[in-house]
């Protein structure tokens, strides 16, 4: 009786898995059948205690699916079935300890639930999960009342331990419903070995051969080593396995599995049995056929019955049929081919145990197949599931991404805005006070020239202010002004074109713009690196068309690459960026890049002779969330937001060459003009 205990120590083992996510969490709910049972009386009992202790008109116990609550046991309250997302449990489940609310109207997270401002009018609230052994929250106990109130430290902790004697309750129930369906199988074991202590020698060699049998799900190693075993232990001339297989409104009978002496003639294939056939009947009632002499038997043979068993060469006849879980039927069938033959009781008993282990074996083996299916399709289930969910985080992230960058892109535009004015007004106005300074200099000199013996106080003031000087820096100085206004307006136009707010189609645009803009923007970041080393950036464009693409977008995909070739430049001695550009046509490109076709496309290549990346770190690189920046300095997603803009968006090509100590490349492929335009 030992294997039962190990399949009730493996059912009770089944409650200590951890319990970490949400889907975790709702298939325990469904392995406890915490969804559309029958109400339970025990559960009743604690319920109404619960009310009792907590002195509350109202308390349920309830489990929490994915979109609904389900109340398993209620006092003072008839609803049964709940929206998740209206429920005071649906905050219960995620606390550790007692979630109380003494005043529902004074607490702003509940004042206009529909269960506070309409019937049942509920005012006061406490609440425990349900807990089980493995951590998985099942749903809550909870207790409420029409009136604000509170609970005592002595009322929260029965509350907590009446909460542990519900889910012992429910892992009792759930243990006794699985030993009931073992009961069947655990009889049938205990009738095995008892009948296995009552046979005799003849039936160990059953016992060895059923183990023989059993120990393979093959159905073709199933059935040959029956037909084998039955052979010799009988010492019969023939033994068929036959298969009963339905035809429309007919049967055919198949002999699929032989075991024959040399001299015999073999049978495998179809066998002819007509309408009426006693052989067909027998294996079609389920019936046994015993003929000891074919030629004097009493049984109602058929004319084609006879031909065939004379055909086949056979003078004695034990048939025993057999029918699956499946509701498949069969036989075994013994030949005898040398004269009549007595088949005694005890070789009929054999015959008998052996085509039951053949059933079982069967049984077993589609069973087998059964399992591995469900569990095919389990594992696909599951891997749907986890890759749906890995692609809702994702999508998550990006969204927060994009819409940090479109705040950016909307600050970057207003500070832009904000700046244009003042700066147009200096600009405009400096050419007029460069021409009024002139001017008024051209007048001084004039009067020294005409009046060449100052005063003593003007000669002194003149000293004082250094006049010689001031005259010949005035010019300069206005002039240093027109190049900083002028500095500051292109500054300007770069933020605002790096933006491009009112660019959500596509546009023609010079993407060497884009480039240089983004480097504007980056230019503090050039200037000194960790290591002391100035950034030297080296461009090569080429000449290059008008790029129909998401301007915005792609500068986002500058910036990204630039930030991450300055990054890896930080600790570089001389450090330095190449930024290569070229136009690929149609007619010339080249096969390393053929993957986008029928089109112009540009290329742009981002390298630097940083310290590189293994291959490993290459083949993670667009995956959302890998980094290898420490914690803290990025996110994970730039790479992965870049592949989805140039590939996704664009209809193009990145990717990253990189060696160890010889730096990395990306690049960039986009069509001059996308086949398909996005919107």
């Amino acid at each position: 009786m030992k294997i039962p205990e190990l399949l009730l120590d493996s059912m009770l083992s089944c409650t200590t898995r951890p319990c970490n996510n949400e889907l975790t969490r709702l298939k325990a709910v469904y392995q406890f059948q915490g969804l559309d049972t029958v109400p339970d009386q025990a559960l009743d009992d604690l319920t109404a205690l619960a009310a009792d202790l907590c002195q509350t008109p109202m308390a349920l116990v309830s489990f929490i699916g994915a979109d609904r609550q389900l109340v398993k046991s209620n006092v003072g309250i008839t609803l049964r079935e709940i929206r998740r997302d209206i429920t005071f449990c649906n905050h219960t489940i995620r606390q550790s300890d007692v979630f109380v609310i003494p005043d529902t109207l004074a607490d702003p997270h509940f004042a206009t639930n529909p269960f506070v401002i309409n019937a049942p009018n509920i005012r006061f609230y406490a609440g425990v999960p349900l807990v089980t052994a493995g951590g998985c929250v099942l749903g809550t106990l909870c207790v409420m009342d029409y009136e604000p109130r509170d609970l005592s430290q002595k009322q929260q902790k029965g509350l907590q331990t009446l909460s542990h004697q519900v889910v012992a309750q429910l892992e009792l129930k759930r243990n006794t419903t699985k030993l009931r369906q073992m009961i069947p199988e655990i009889k049938q074991l205990k009738q095995q070995l008892i009948t296995q202590e009552l046979v005799g020698q003849q039936d160990s060699i059953l016992f060895n051969l059923a183990n023989q049998i059993r120990n393979s799900l093959d159905l073709d190693t199933i059935l040959q080593t029956a037909v084998n075993e039955i052979h010799t232990l009988l010492r019969v001339d023939r033994c068929d396995f036959v298969w009963c297989l339905p035809n429309k409104d007919q049967f055919n009978f198949m002999v699929t599995h032989e075991a024959t002496n040399p001299e015999i003639q073999m049978a495998l294939g179809e066998l002819s049995l007509g309408l009426g056939s006693v052989l067909a009947e027998t294996i079609l009632n389920l019936d046994m056929l015993r003929i000891e002499d074919v030629s004097t038997t009493s049984e109602a043979l058929t004319s084609e019955d006879r031909a065939l068993l004379h055909q086949l060469g056979v003078t004695s006849v034990l048939l025993l049929p057999l029918r699956t879980h499946s509701g498949q039927l069969g036989a075994i069938i013994c030949h005898h081919c040398r004269g009549s033959r007595q088949w005694t009781n005890s070789e009929i008993r054999l015959l008998k145990a052996v085509t039951d282990q053949v059933a079982i074996a069967l049984d077993q083996a589609e069973l087998l197949a059964q399992t591995r299916a469900t569990a095919f399709a389990a594992q696909t289930q599951a891997n749907y599931l986890g890759n749906a969910l890995s692609q809702l985080q994702q999508t998550q992230m990006q969204l927060i991404q994009q819409e940090k960058m479109s705040s950016l892109g909307q600050l970057v535009a207003g500070v832009a805005h904000e700046i244009n004015n003042p700066i147009n007004f200096i600009n405009g106005n400096i050419a007029y006070a460069t021409d009024y300074v002139r001017d008024l200099l051209e007048l001084l000199h004039l009067y020294q020239e005409t009046y060449p013996n100052a005063t003593a106080a003007i000669q002194e003031k003149m000293e004082t202010i250094d006049f010689d000087f001031l005259t010949q820096d005035l010019p300069s100085l206005l002039s240093s002004m027109r190049m900083g206004g002028e500095r500051i307006r292109q500054i300007v136009l770069s933020l605002r074109n790096f933006s491009r707010l009112d660019e959500a189609e596509m546009k023609a645009v010079d993407i060497h713009e884009g480039i240089d803009n983004t480097l504007l923007i980056l230019k503090s970041r050039l200037k000194l690196t960790s290591a002391k080393f100035e950034i030297q950036v080296i461009k090569a464009y080429e000449n290059l068309p008008p790029v129909d693409c998401y301007a915005g977008q792609l500068n986002q995909v500058f910036m990204n690459l630039l930030g991450n070739a300055i990054d890896a430049l930080d600790e570089t001695p001389n450090p330095i960026i190449t930024i290569q550009t070229e136009l690929i046509s149609r007619e010339s490109g080249s096969s390393d890049l053929s993957q986008v076709s029928h089109a112009d496309s540009v290329v742009i290549r981002i390298r630097d002779n940083g310290s590189g990346m293994t291959e490993t770190t290459q083949q993670k690189l667009f995956n959302p969330f890998f980094t290898t920046k420490p914690i803290g300095k990025g996110t994970g997603l730039g790479l992965s937001i870049s592949y989805q803009i140039v590939v996704e968006k664009h209809g193009g090509i990145l990717k990253c060459s990189s060696e160890l100590g010889k730096g990395s490349e990306f690049l960039i492929q986009i069509p001059v003009e996308p086949l398909v335009k996005n919107t």
